[in-house]
Order: structure tokens, then C-alpha cells, then sequence
């Protein structure tokens, strides 16, 4: 009678592990938002990303989480570009799980010349190339963003801050497992490939900067929502972390007017699932 129920046993087991995989596949991508431009995602497989981690001297990441090690493990790092905002903590963070960070070519370069990451951490790529560094299920694409992307780091001989090669600036499009599609726009203007960006990648969910100045207003953010990207999810993002940063999710819902497109206006430290 023992090898009947054991076979069961086996069996049930198996169904198990398959409905788990199969949960796995087709499960949820959760987005935490650290405030400014930096999220943690993981992915409906536990896979974990971190992008523009700016969170120790970041004025709107909750108290709580002002410590990397609660990001846990990390897989990969991205980056839009070599604003401090963006990149602060990105080196340790790599450091800490020996994980890659990917960005733009003339930062990585930077990253590795100046010793702030060794060369396997800080590999080269541009607009346009896809990698898979963490397995072939998951998939990330640098786009265009319209900003700048100057490197403001102290100069080993000088110790005093000097500007260095940043590369361009970018937008990342993260394919999940499931084939669930992120698009963090990075630091950016309105510009017309947007367009070309939403009808090429169709975007799930966007991660978009409203707050003005050096970003997106909330009515060039709306603008872009409608007539370009037309996604099915939106978190706002970078606003007021500075004064001049003054646009306001409830500025872009007004602005958004009658939309199907729904936005979740989370704050810095929550977390939502996809």
C-alpha cells in the first residue's frame, strides 16, 4: 500500500509545483515607490530591480526604508542617467549583490574610470539595445528621454566635485515574465517619439515624471498620456521632492480629464501590484 500513496503524495506534490509555476508566470509585478524616480520591482517571478535609487539623501523616502539592506537582494540595477538624484546610491547598491548596473554608455564608462564601480558591474549599452542579464524571461530595452545627463563626482585628484561624461539620457522598457511591459521615462521633456515609444513597446504601465522644470508638466504628462503612450496604468513620479519640482498628481488628473487610463497617485514608500 506504501508505493499507491506515495505515488499519490507525488503526484499532488507535482500538481503543486506546476500551479505554483504556472501562478508564477502569470502572477503579479509589484512596484515600490522610494520617491523622485526610484522604485523597486519584482518581478511575478521574485526577481528583483532597482531603478534610480536615490534613497539615503532623498528628502520623501520614508525614514524606514533609509537602509539598503531592506531592499533585500537586488538582481539588477538600472539607471536613466548621471544625475545624483538618479545614480546616489546605485554604486553601493550594486556593491552590496554584486549586481550589474546598466545605463548610459558614457556613465558607465565614468562609473569605471573613476573607480566608482569596478568594469563587471558597469557594462556598456545605448538606445535601442536589449539585455536579459538576469535570464531570457525578462527583458530590458534602453528608449530615448529628452534631458541631459552630466556626471557631478569628485575628482580623484582634485577630491573636489568636477562634471565627467554621463552618456545620454534614457527611458527603460522592462518586459516581466509575463509579459507585463513597464516603461520608467527617466528624466524627460515631451518629445514626439513618444509616439513611436507607445505604439512600438505598448507600454502597460508608465512611470512618468509630472513636476515641471526639469521634467514634464502635469499638462505635458497628460498630453503625452493620451495622445502617445495610451497605457493602461500610470504612477506619477518626480515631483516635489524640490520646490521648483511643483507639479501635483492632482494637476495631471485634471488635466488627464475623462480618461480610461487609470492613474495611481501612490505615495513615496507604498506599494502597488500589477
Amino acid at each position: 500500500m506504501k508505493k499507491p500513496i506515495l505515488a499519490v503524495i507525488g503526484l499532488i506534490a507535482g500538481l503543486s509545483m506546476s500551479a505554483a509555476t504556472a501562478a508564477e508566470m502569470g502572477g503579479k509585478t509589484e512596484v515600490h515607490w522610494y520617491g523622485q524616480a526610484g522604485f523597486k520591482i519584482t518581478s511575478p517571478g521574485g526577481k528583483v530591480i532597482v531603478i534610480d535609487p536615490f534613497i539615503l539623501k532623498n528628502p520623501k523616502t520614508p525614514k524606514p526604508l533609509k537602509d539598503l539592506k531592506k531592499l533585500g537582494k537586488v538582481d539588477v540595477v538600472l539607471v536613466t542617467h548621471g544625475h545624483f538624484d538618479h545614480i546616489a546610491d546605485a554604486p553601493a547598491i550594486a556593491k552590496m549583490n554584486t549586481a550589474k548596473v546598466f545605463g548610459p554608455a558614457g556613465l558607465m564608462d565614468s562609473f569605471a574610470d573613476l573607480g566608482i564601480l569596478p568594469v563587471e558591474l558597469a557594462p556598456r549599452m545605448n538606445k535601442g539595445g536589449v539585455v536579459t542579464p538576469i535570464g531570457d524571461a525578462i527583458k530590458f530595452t534602453m528608449v530615448r528621454a529628452e534631458h541631459s545627463s552630466e556626471l557631478k563626482w569628485n575628482h580623484p585628484d582634485t577630491g573636489k566635485p568636477a562634471l565627467f561624461e554621463g552618456g545620454e539620457p534614457a527611458g527603460w522598457i522592462i518586459e516581466m515574465e509575463n509579459g507585463f511591459k513597464i516603461y520608467h521615462m527617466g528624466d524627460t521633456g515631451l518629445f514626439g517619439d513618444m509616439e513611436f515609444i507607445g505604439a512600438y513597446y505598448k507600454p502597460d504601465l508608465v512611470l512618468m515624471p509630472i513636476g515641471g522644470h526639469f521634467v514634464m508638466s502635469p499638462k505635458d504628462a497628460a498630453y503625452a498620456t493620451k495622445k502617445y503612450l495610451k497605457p493602461a496604468h500610470v504612477i506619477p513620479m518626480h515631483y516635489g521632492t524640490i520646490p521648483v519640482l511643483k507639479g501635483t498628481p492632482a494637476e495631471y488628473i485634471a488635466a488627464m480629464g475623462n480618461t480610461a487610463v487609470q492613474i495611481h497617485a501612490i505615495n513615496p514608500g507604498e506599494k502597488i501590484s500589477f
